[in-house]
């Protein structure tokens, strides 16, 4: 007996929102704390932006993940309202325009027609949402689940470097956050690859080479308006 094939569509939407909230946690939180280490500035100005940065980023993930999936969310109802109301008024059409899909997919007219039939008769509205919008309970919008994943891993990703400012002295700020958080950032990129399927070394240059550009031009405009001020 064939075993169950192992897909991972069905990660999409948690895996997304929580990588996502991983990466801009470590990378906004150390380019930060580079930035104002850079400038010379001393541990508890270092921490306090730190932290300041944190909680600004966790709750404007939260907020931007959920008004976007939510916006998603609202145009995936009006598209199942809009199909519910069309198989209401004319459901030899729907049938029609279903077969149709199926036809376009490499069917015959008569299996077409008899599939069609067989799916909208145990759910119509299903069978249209999944085959003619493309909407599905595996991939549809869930704002909540967004916004809880990609606050709570932008956080757990923040406390990466944020830890480091607690142990590591301000004279060495600056390359021990940048290294750190590169680290972090490719065990990131190599974790959710996994979680993904998709090629290991592709996903860790990917995040490791926007994270080390982030933090060196933080750095840079902390050493620069630093030494003016």
């Amino acid at each position: 007996m064939k075993n169950a094939e192992l897909h991972r569509t069905h990660r999409i939407g948690w895996l997304r929102a929580a990588v996502l909230g991983a990466n801009d946690g470590i990378v906004s939180t150390a380019s930060l704390i580079v930035g104002v280490a850079a400038a010379e500035a001393s541990r508890n100005n270092v921490l306090v932006a730190g932290l300041a940065g944190l909680v600004a980023g966790a709750m404007s993930m939260a907020a931007g993940e959920y008004v976007s999936v939510s916006s998603q969310s609202d145009t995936e109802n009006a598209d199942l309202e809009r199909e519910r109301e069309e198989l209401a008024m004319d459901v030899e059409s729907e049938q029609a325009e279903l077969a149709a899909i199926y036809v376009k997919r490499g069917l015959d007219d008569d299996l077409a027609k008899q599939v069609a039939a067989q799916l909208m008769a145990k759910d119509a509205l299903g069978a249209h949402a999944r085959d003619e919008l493309g909407i599905s309970d595996t991939l549809s919008a869930r704002p909540v689940q967004a916004a809880m994943a990609s606050a709570g891993t932008f956080t757990v990703g923040a406390a990466l470097p944020l830890l480091l400012v607690l142990v590591v002295p301000t004279s060495k700020l600056v390359w021990v956050v940048s290294g750190s958080s590169l680290f972090f950032l490719a065990l990131l990129g190599a974790l959710a690859s996994r979680a993904g399927g998709a090629p290991v070394w592709k996903s860790i240059a990917r995040v490791t080479f926007w994270g080390a550009l982030a933090m060196a031009l933080t750095a840079g405009v902390g050493a620069l308006f630093g030494a003016k001020l």
